[in-house]
C-alpha cells in the first residue's frame, strides 16, 4: 500500500485560505472565522489544531496529513488562539461567540425596549460584552492599557443609555414601530464612541504600514483613522439586519391573536430572528473592507511620506492590518 505523498511544506498558512481581494474570498474565510460550532471544540481538541499549526510552521509535516486537515487546523488555532501573542482567547471574546451572544443580547434588547430599567440594563449588558471582544481582539503589538479600557467602556456605556433614553422619550408620541427602532440607534452610537476610544492609542501614535510584502515603511494616523472608520462600518452594518428586520416581524405578529395567546413566545422569537439574521449579517459585514486594507502613499502625513519617498520614491499604495 502507498503512502499518501507527503505535504509540500510551502502553503502559507498565515494568510487565510481564500483570495481576501475578492469580496467572495472573504467572505468564505469569515464564514469559517465565526463559525458558532467552534465553541464547542473541547481544550484537548485545540491544543491538538495548536501542534498541527506549529508543526506545519516548524517544517515538521505529520506524515499522511491533507490540505483540508491542515486548513482545518489554521481556522481551530486561529478561532481560539491571539494571532499575536500565542495566547488562548477568552471564550466570550471569541469571533465564533459573536453570533450565540449577539443575538442573546440584540433579541433581549429588541423585546425590553419598553422601560428604563430594561433599557439600562441592556444597554449596559451589551457594551460589557463589546468591551470584552475589543479587548480580545485587540491588535498585538499595540497593548491597550486598563485606564484606556476603562475610558472607552464607560464613555460607551454612557454614550449608548443617554442615546436610547434620549430617543426612548421623543417617541412616545410616534408610532410603536418607531420605538423598536431605539435600541439600535442606541448601538449604532455607542459603536462610533467605543471603537475609538478602544483604539485611541492608535489614533494619537498611529498603526504600522507595509508594502506589499509586507515590509514596515513606518505608522501612519491617516491609515489608523481609516481603519477605525471601516471598523466602525461594519460593526453598524453587522448589527443593521438583526435590528431592521426582526422590529418589522414582530409588530406585525404582535397585533395577531397568536402572540397575545402566548406572550412569553415573544423573547425567544426575537432571539430566533435575531440569530438568523447575525449567521449571514457578522461574516457578509466583516468581509466588506480587505483585512489587509489599503492607503495611497499621497493621503499620509507629510512626515510619513517623505519617510517612505526616500526608502522607496516608485511606491505608491501601503498596507495596513485593520483589526475587526
Amino acid at each position: 500500500q502507498k503512502m499518501p505523498p507527503s505535504l509540500p511544506s510551502t502553503i502559507n498558512i498565515r494568510e487565510p485560505r481564500w483570495d481576501q481581494s475578492t469580496f467572495q474570498g472573504r467572505a468564505k474565510h469569515f464564514f469559517m472565522v465565526t463559525d458558532p460550532r467552534n465553541l464547542l471544540l473541547s481544550g484537548a481538541m485545540l491544543e491538538e489544531a495548536r501542534r498541527v499549526v506549529e508543526d506545519y510552521r516548524a517544517g515538521r509535516i505529520p506524515p499522511g496529513l491533507t490540505e483540508d486537515q491542515l486548513w482545518k487546523a489554521k481556522y481551530i488555532y486561529d478561532s481560539a488562539f491571539h494571532p499575536d501573542t500565542g495566547e488562548k482567547m477568552l471564550l466570550v471574546g471569541r469571533m465564533s461567540a459573536q453570533v450565540p451572544m449577539n443575538m442573546t443580547i440584540t433579541g433581549c434588547m429588541l423585546t425590553f425596549y419598553r422601560t428604563t430599567p430594561a433599557v439600562l440594563f441592556w444597554q449596559w449588558v451589551n457594551q460589557s460584552f463589546n468591551a470584552v471582544v475589543n479587548y480580545t481582539n485587540r491588535s498585538g503589538d499595540a497593548p491597550i492599557t486598563p485606564s484606556q479600557l476603562a475610558t472607552a467602556y464607560v464613555s460607551a456605556t454612557t454614550g449608548a443609555v443617554v442615546t436610547a433614553l434620549g430617543l426612548k422619550s421623543l417617541t412616545k408620541h410616534l408610532p410603536a414601530i418607531i420605538g423598536r427602532y431605539v435600541p439600535f440607534a442606541a448601538v449604532a452610537a455607542a459603536n462610533c464612541i467605543n471603537i475609538p476610544l478602544m483604539r485611541q492609542r492608535e489614533l494619537k501614535l498611529g498603526i504600522p504600514v507595509t508594502d506589499e510584502n509586507g515590509n514596515r515603511l513606518g505608522e501612519s494616523t491617516a491609515a489608523a483613522q481609516k481603519a477605525i472608520f471601516q471598523v466602525v462600518v461594519s460593526r453598524i452594518g453587522m448589527a443593521a439586519p438583526a435590528m431592521a428586520i426582526p422590529p418589522v416581524i414582530m409588530n406585525a405578529l404582535e397585533k395577531r391573536a397568536f402572540l397575545k395567546r402566548y406572550p412569553y413566545l415573544n423573547a425567544p422569537l426575537q432571539v430566533g430572528l435575531v440569530g438568523f439574521c447575525l449567521v449571514f449579517a457578522t461574516p457578509l459585514c466583516c468581509a466588506l473592507f480587505p483585512q489587509k486594507s489599503s492607503i495611497p502613499v499621497s493621503r499620509l502625513e507629510p512626515d510619513v511620506q517623505a519617510r517612505i519617498r526616500e526608502k522607496d520614491p516608485q511606491l505608491e499604495t501601503v498596507y495596513f492590518n485593520k483589526g475587526l
